[in-house]
């Protein structure tokens, strides 16, 4: 018995050896730091400036910490904490930390799940269609999300209101025309981008036209910020908003790892191995639509992240998902977070939308990576 026993310890423990892999602990903590440091940076700027030990303080502030009932009520609201039995109510905060706490630490913490989301979501999908092109923006959703938001801003003002869920609406609704369009007895891969292409450059066209009826700068301005991506103006509401989606959409990512490594081989290699592809693949793409989704509803549509960050982190581990889906969860905040700190900082106090940063330096990088490499495409 004790032998069997050594047998199943030993077991388990080869399962998750992959976790210790010297690249992926670097890359795990490189973006660690490079969020904190950002972190850091952005919840130090603003009309209240203060350093970055002040800041560093802030954020672990003990009172904080050590009161259940503050943190309770940032993460699940008022309501929610009071039923639950935790109020700050009588808790004094120091004014660094009110403003770290209710006003900047917010924005990080959504920079870090948006990025987290657009990463996996783009692996995800280049995994689906066997490409490392693809990305959310390719495949229709964010288009979809786009052309979502502008009718509403436009068109149906009054559901303002519900911007974040009509552009989940929208990008999922994309995704499904894009598969029905691919779909003839099954899809494939390149059926799959060729429609992304498609049904992406109508809503685009669709997005410009609809501008001409916008007689408000305001609702103009309003709607390239989301077209655009920005994580301005971000608070704690949509922190409560990304966070369940996300951990959802991040856990079946990683427990889809396999199918996802399956996939890879291709579908006659898959189909031989048991694998029922349509199935799995189209349930595959609803977790890359869902975290894609949860990153639109609360920063609009940030280009270039789901289509850089995979491949990087492809270029440091490898192509097995298991450990390319964890490189994502940290590289993805990295990108993000700092690209935040940039898009802030660079034209201070004019704060860009965090979606032109992403943009200019997707360009150069893909520009690199296009002279570099030879064949750029199948995976």
């Amino acid at each position: 018995m004790a032998g069997e026993d050594r047998v199943g310890r030993s077991t388990r423990l080869e399962r998750f050896a992959w976790l210790a892999d010297t690249r992926l602990l670097t890359l795990a903590l490189a973006s660690t730091l490079i969020v904190v440091v950002a972190g850091l940076v952005q919840v130090s700027f603003g009309a209240y400036s203060m350093s970055l030990a002040e800041a560093w303080r802030a954020v672990f502030d003990p009172t904080v910490w050590t009161n259940p009932g503050v943190v309770a009520e940032l993460l699940l609201g008022d309501g929610l904490a009071a039923t639950l039995g935790l109020s700050s109510a009588g808790i004094e905060l120091s004014r660094e930390t009110l403003i770290v706490w209710n006003i900047r630490l917010p924005r990080v913490l959504v920079g870090a799940f948006v990025g987290m989301n657009l990463a996996v979501s783009g692996a995800i999908f280049q995994a689906v269609t066997r490409n490392e092109l693809a990305s959310p923006f390719i495949l229709g959703v964010s288009s979809g999300a786009g052309l979502a938001i502008l009718l509403t801003l436009v068109v149906f003002s009054g559901l303002s209101t519900l911007l974040p869920v009509i552009a989940s609406v929208g990008g999922a609704l994309a995704f499904l025309l894009v598969y029905a369009i691919a779909w003839k007895g099954g899809t494939s891969p390149v059926r799959l981008v060729l429609a992304g292409v498609i049904v992406g450059t109508v809503c685009n066209s669709l997005q410009t036209g609809i501008f001409f009826f916008a007689d408000d700068i305001g609702v103009v301005q309003n709607a390239i910020a989301w077209t655009t991506g920005s994580l301005t103006g971000t608070d704690w509401r949509q922190v409560r908003m990304v966070l369940p989606w996300t951990v959802v959409a991040m856990g079946l990512a990683l427990v889809s790892s396999r199918q996802l490594n399956v996939l890879l081989l291709g579908e006659r290699t898959a189909s031989a191995l048991g694998m029922s592809v349509e199935k799995v693949r189209f349930a595959l793409s609803g977790v890359a639509v869902l975290a894609a989704a949860a990153s639109i509803a609360v920063a609009g549509i940030v280009g270039f992240v789901g289509l850089i960050v995979p491949h990087v982190v492809r270029n440091v581990v490898g192509s097995d998902y298991k450990r390319l889906v964890v490189g994502c969860l940290f590289a993805g905040p990295a990108l993000l977070v700092a690209a935040d700190v940039g898009a802030r900082l660079a034209l201070s106090p004019v704060q860009l939308p965090v979606g032109i940063v992403t943009g200019l330096v997707g360009g150069p990088y893909f520009l690199y990576l296009m002279r570099k490499t030879e064949q750029l495409g199948e995976i």
